[in-house]
């Protein structure tokens, strides 16, 4: 199923007219196949939405973390560090005459895809995992990630992005896990260890 598909389903189960699924889908992938987006685009939303297939049995409300996933990046601009805040607002507005979803809940789970830290909401913590599970890519595959954030932050010269970047890195190298549920420490932790420890040692 192609993501068009998936919001359209999404959308129409939650009781929103054809016309309006149309005209919010258009927006959507207007606004994430913006130029200015190397990762932070449809391809992304892609990914997560193949991990939230394999793993929605482990949600309480996939509804709401699939329109996470949807809307958790739709405001992302390299300079400004209110993006999840943002983006958590602008979904709830899409939201505004319908309580078909937990608003609370989708609010808390964009705004915690900012600092990725250990929820006390499991589906919190899948969608977390889901965003950050491309740190454990293959390394060919991790180039290609990071230097698709690097474009993203074209703005900054190197003397300014590399310290930055590095910090970003060490912050969760720091935290006693990257990942939030059991399931992906076990399959991915170690691995995404390796890739971050990699890519320091190239800033550095």
């Amino acid at each position: 199923m192609n993501l068009q598909e998936k919001y359209s389903n999404l959308l129409s189960k939650i009781g929103f007219d054809p016309n309006k699924i149309r005209l919010l889908w258009l927006d959507l992938e207007k606004t994430y196949s913006t130029k200015s987006r190397h990762y932070h685009n449809l391809n992304h939303l892609k990914e997560m939405i193949e991990l939230f297939d394999e793993y929605q049995n482990n949600l309480k409300d996939p509804d709401e973390v699939l329109f996470s996933i949807f809307y958790h990046d739709y405001i992302y601009k390299a300079t400004k560090k209110d993006n999840e805040l943002k983006s958590a607002e602008l979904a709830l507005k899409v939201l505004s005459k319908n309580d078909s979803l937990n608003k609370n809940l989708i609010f808390d789970a964009i705004c915690a895809t900012q600092l990725h830290q250990q929820n006390e909401i499991e589906d919190i913590n899948w969608l977390i995992d889901f965003d950050l599970k491309i740190l454990s890519k293959e390394w060919e595959d991790y180039q290609v990630y990071f230097n698709q954030i690097r474009k993203e932050y074209r703005i900054y010269p190197d003397f300014l992005y590399q310290p930055g970047r590095k910090k970003a890195l060490e912050h969760f190298l720091e935290n006693e896990f990257i990942f939030q549920t059991e399931e992906f420490r076990r399959l991915y932790e170690e691995k995404a260890r390796i890739n971050i420890k990699k890519e320091i040692s190239l800033l550095t």
